[in-house]
């Protein structure tokens, strides 16, 4: 018997990963299973990046990184920051770190203290509520609704703060709705905020070139706010490098140190392979991944347009990402082909077990009434998905 610590047993498995582990699962017992569940493009890593890090390779690069990342590659996020976001960094300002993740927990643990709220709109992803627990802080979840488009509203901000607050944390283009604050809708928190002058702002942005409605919009763009937002992005989604395992912040120039302290402990620098490679996408124009997103918003009018004719679902059109969050509570308390639905989570695997297709309850997300689809697949797996899903509802 091991005496494991109170921190992992209290920490919950990450939903997206253990649904993918199960799908993996039921794949290796021979059964036709649809993932729709992790938040991965199909994509493979576009060949002038994978030509950089093979030239990298060829150059001996394998020695220890700087703990904040290459000096060339904190001024290509200087330069991306600048040209995409119109926001001006130094090098003291920016920590390259082992993916966007890792970006997150940096802030979470020199930031906050024990008892520190942290407020996050519902929903939030997945792996944020965790974080800020074992930060010792306290996720504050702020619900929204199909009805309002996933969004808080200035209201609901005002109202969710309180002495304890420390930090507020978001994601736009958002995962899991795909919802996309504009700048007004941000401005307007940030009129709420400005009367808080001790609340930090997370701001994550990794899903900033997967937009659908035009000119993405940072917090930190405003300048009563510039010196109070983390921005946080990486090269995984836009860029289809998951696995390469690069994201970074910008932020002010005291918590980018202490995250950098924090990581020289923790992890030393991120993979110097990546590091080169990352330098080459982030250097090139945007127009060299918009083939992908161009998929991405194909596919998003595909499985609307086809959700849309399945009885019960409750859906908005996502604005960026490659996600749809529909809001399934019609099912709750019905019996389908045998199969009690109390909640998301037994919707989720009704939808596993007699659809094969898998996606996440919205539990996860601290949205239990919705669960997630990721459209970062074939059209032909769309169509099949949802033909599947639309057939065992029929019941």
């Amino acid at each position: 018997m091991y005496h494991l610590s109170d921190r992992i047993k209290s920490m919950s498995t990450s939903q997206t990963l253990a649904m993918a582990a199960k799908t993996r699962e039921l794949k290796a017992e021979g059964k036709d299973i649809i993932g729709l569940s992790l938040g991965e493009p199909d994509f493979n890593t576009p060949d002038f990046i994978k030509e950089a890090a093979i030239q990298a390779i060829n150059d001996n690069y394998n020695s220890y990184t700087p703990v904040d990342g290459y000096v060339e590659l904190k001024d290509a996020i200087i330069h991306k920051f600048k040209r995409d976001n119109g926001l001006t960094y130094d090098r003291s300002q920016v920590v390259v770190s082992t993916g966007a993740k890792q970006s997150l927990a940096n802030v979470a643990m020199v930031m906050l203290n024990p008892g520190d709220e942290v407020i996050l709109p519902c929903p939030y992803w997945v792996s944020y509520a965790e974080i800020v627990k074992l930060a010792e802080g306290v996720p504050v979840e702020v619900p929204t609704s199909v009805e309002s488009d996933f969004k808080m509203t200035p209201q609901q901000l005002e109202a969710a703060i309180t002495p304890k607050t420390r930090m507020l944390w978001y994601s736009s283009p958002s995962n899991p709705s795909g919802m996309v604050y504009s700048r007004d809708e941000l401005r307007a928190l940030a009129d709420v905020l400005v009367k808080h002058p001790d609340i930090i702002v997370v701001s994550d942005e990794i899903y900033e070139h997967i937009n659908f409605v035009g000119e993405h919009a940072s917090m930190a763009q405003f300048e009563d706010m510039y010196d109070r937002v983390v921005t946080v992005n990486g090269v995984s989604k836009a860029f289809a490098m998951t696995g390469w395992r690069i994201g970074y912040i910008g932020a002010p120039a005291e918590i980018a140190r202490a995250c950098n302290k924090m990581q020289g402990q923790i992890t030393s620098g991120a993979n110097c392979i990546a590091q080169r490679a990352v330098i080459t996408a982030l250097e090139a124009p945007v127009s060299k991944i918009q083939y992908m997103i161009d998929r991405f918003k194909s596919r998003r009018k595909l499985i609307i347009d086809l959700m849309s004719e399945i009885p019960g679902f409750a859906i908005t059109e996502p604005e960026g990402a490659f996600y749809v969050f529909p809001d399934v509570s019609y099912f709750f308390g019905k019996t389908i082909n045998g199969y009690e639905i109390k909640d998301a989570t037994d919707f989720s695997m009704f939808l596993l077990e007699k659809a094969l297709v898998a996606t996440v309850t919205g539990d996860a997300f601290g949205s239990p009434n919705c669960i997630r689809f990721s459209y970062a697949a074939s059209e032909t797996e769309i169509e099949e998905a949802m033909k599947r899903i639309k057939n065992a509802l029929s019941e």
